[in-house]
């Protein structure tokens, strides 16, 4: 608002300096003298008060009519043709500049927090990378999706060495990527699988490894239907494996759900596969335990059983 208000007044008061000037030039202040027949460029003008008052007026487009350009000067005609567009042109910028500043979503995305590490642990059978998310106010994000970029230093199988390449890493919950219902804080999570580039990774290797993992929400506002985007990343430091978050959400006695914010970036330490590789071989290895498979190594000698002498027929 001091900006706006300043780039109008300043303008008013520039061009009244200047009709100032051109009165004080064309000599038609009252301290000249002027005679009876004299036309002045500018009517009315008595001071440095009526120059900034007739500057208001013309820049406004209010013409109250007793001050008026007269055709005597052709530098007051140009003057008030330039001081029209210029107004014109003021008038825009500082109305679309408001509009743009009320309408920008910056300060929504502030109210939507990421929690600062992110962890690595089973979720569900499978080895995944979870992050939790809230919304902190009431109104609700419209269409929301999460997704993620992972940069790192990739060589290709032709030798190149891509600096910065990016790829692409799915988040989902349980309801699904799309349009996120953030009633409550949510916990996304990454399946680790052969598809994903931290299959290679375990836990004593990770910290050897240089990457950024980036994390993009987007949505749209509520109230002004402006679209809103808020990302965090998270480094190799700030991964951790073999955690979960603690639990947030509890229902108290009255039957209504309280969420303990407290708790929002607090890791609770569970067993966990040291890679996903192994995860998977484990599996496999039960799978195969159910299905019974034969032993190779494994021979059946048969005995022959003697027949006594004395043995009694029937």
């Amino acid at each position: 608002m001091t900006i706006f208000i300043s780039a109008f007044l300043g303008s008013w008061f520039l061009f009244g300096l200047l009709w100032y000037a051109v009165a004080y030039l064309h000599k038609d202040l009252p301290e000249f003298d002027p005679p009876v027949n004299h036309t002045p460029c500018v009517e009315n003008i008595n001071g440095l008060t009526s120059s900034f008052l007739f500057s208001l007026e013309t820049q406004v487009t209010i013409g109250y009519g007793f001050r008026c350009v007269t055709e005597q000067c052709g530098t007051a005609i140009f003057l008030l043709i330039a001081q029209s567009i210029l107004g014109v042109i003021i008038n825009s910028f500082m109305c679309g500049a408001i509009l743009a500043k009320i309408s920008r979503p910056k300060k929504r995305g502030k109210t939507i927090t990421f929690s600062k590490k992110a962890v690595i642990s089973k979720r569900g059978g499978k080895l995944c990378l979870l992050i939790r998310v809230a919304n902190l106010r009431k109104s609700l994000l419209i269409g929301s999706h999460i997704y993620g970029k992972l940069l790192k230093t990739t060589l290709t199988p032709e030798g190149e060495t891509i600096i910065l390449d990016q790829v692409n890493i799915e988040f989902t919950v349980d309801a699904g990527n799309e349009n996120l219902f953030f009633v409550s804080p949510m916990t996304i999570y990454h399946i680790i699988d052969k598809n994903s580039p931290f299959f290679e990774m375990s836990a004593e290797t990770l910290i050897q490894h240089d990457f950024e993992l980036v994390v993009f929400l987007d949505g749209t506002v509520e109230a002004t239907s402006a679209t809103c985007q808020v990302r965090t990343s998270y480094i190799p430091e700030e991964v951790l494996w073999g955690f979960r978050f603690a639990p947030i959400v509890s229902k108290t006695k009255e039957g209504k759900y309280r969420v303990d914010f407290s708790n929002f970036s607090k890791t609770v330490e569970v067993e966990t596969p040291h890679c996903a590789f192994c995860l998977y071989n484990e599996r496999d290895a039960k799978a195969k335990l159910k299905r019974g498979y034969d032993n190779p190594a494994f021979s059946v000698t048969e005995i022959s059983e003697t027949t006594e002498a004395n043995e009694t027929k029937m």
